[in-house]
């Protein structure tokens, strides 16, 4: 039933057409976010046709003999537009599972996209796999949203620290300058869990450059001074807070309350969820209780970041 391809190059302004109609996908899977690290991953990204018509794509590299769908990315997966129907994409599985095979891979690595993210409910590769694949949870992290909508309080030491942030006339400057913001991340990252962020300044410029409608950083000041920051990706209908970091006294004064009142409260108020993230280590093995503590505060709930792999 189906053609499948890898892509080639070529096939960019066809895939990026695609990524623009689907019911699943954000701003990470068009090319010119994908390829910025196209020298870490080696891509094996497919095209599914029908009769020569594009039915769906997979964002995808391989490893040796593993398939992944994408450990470069959040998330990553089967991408699917309104006419998808479940039955077709159990065909693909299974035909896609024939494909991997005669190209010499011998297992799947398969980040699913979490719900909040759909346009449209997408959850039939899901069922695909289940069925067609025997896959099993391979990895289970712990993300933490709010549903905008729902107007929950925040927890009383938010609260608390908000009032202290607009005592202390904070100042929170909306597109902010990530020049100004990334030395305080990494020693921020470095302090607390000695890393570093994933992205390099050069490299977050650049992203967004190519994307400065869904990249956006938002400053925390006390005078002239940079006290907290938080660096956004808006997904649709979804906020996500892709990196955060405050100094001892942007912590103490509420620099990230301000924030996150700003967003939540007058730029934003129309997103339907803002994604804090995960809050694991170890594969989701270990849960960092006191960052998802934090998180919750704010009314975060928890959804679930999969991942699946099967043999073929």
């Amino acid at each position: 039933m189906f053609e499948i391809r890898r892509y080639q190059p070529q096939d960019r302004q066809l895939w990026d057409f695609y990524v623009r109609k689907s019911k699943n996908a954000t701003f990470l899977f068009f090319r010119d976010y994908m390829d910025y690290h196209n020298d870490r991953f080696c891509d094996h990204s497919l095209l599914f046709y029908v009769r020569r018509r594009l039915y769906a794509i997979m964002p995808a590299h391989e490893v040796g003999t593993w398939f992944c769908t994408h450990r470069g990315l959040t998330y990553g997966g089967l991408l699917m537009d309104d006419a998808v129907t479940t039955a077709d994409v159990l065909v693909l599985f299974e035909e896609l599972n024939d494909y991997l095979r005669s190209q010499g891979f011998n297992r799947v690595l398969y980040r699913a996209i979490p719900w909040v993210y759909h346009r449209l409910p997408s959850e039939e590769d899901l069922y695909a796999m289940f069925w067609k694949c025997g896959a099993r949870l391979q990895q289970r992290m712990s993300g933490t949203v709010i549903s905008l909508g729902e107007h929950m309080p925040w927890r009383k030491d938010h609260r608390r620290r908000l009032r202290q942030a607009q005592a202390n006339g904070i100042r929170v400057e909306r597109d902010g300058s990530l020049e100004t913001f990334w030395p305080m991340l990494n020693d921020n990252l470095m302090r607390k869990f000695n890393a570093q962020s994933v992205h390099t300044l050069d490299e977050i410029l650049m992203l967004k450059s190519r994307f400065p409608q869904n990249i956006i950083q938002y400053n925390a000041y006390m005078g002239n001074e940079l006290v907290g920051g938080i660096t956004f990706y808006i997904m649709g209908h979804v906020l996500h807070g892709q990196y955060s970091g405050t100094n001892d006294e942007g912590k103490q004064c509420g620099a990230m309350e301000a924030i996150y009142e700003q967003v939540m409260y007058h730029d934003f108020v129309d997103m339907r969820y803002l994604d804090f993230g995960t809050s694991n280590e170890d594969g989701g093995r270990l849960l960092n209780e006191g960052l998802i503590a934090h998180k919750e505060g704010y009314s975060g709930r928890t959804i679930c970041y999969d991942t699946y792999e099967w043999t073929l």
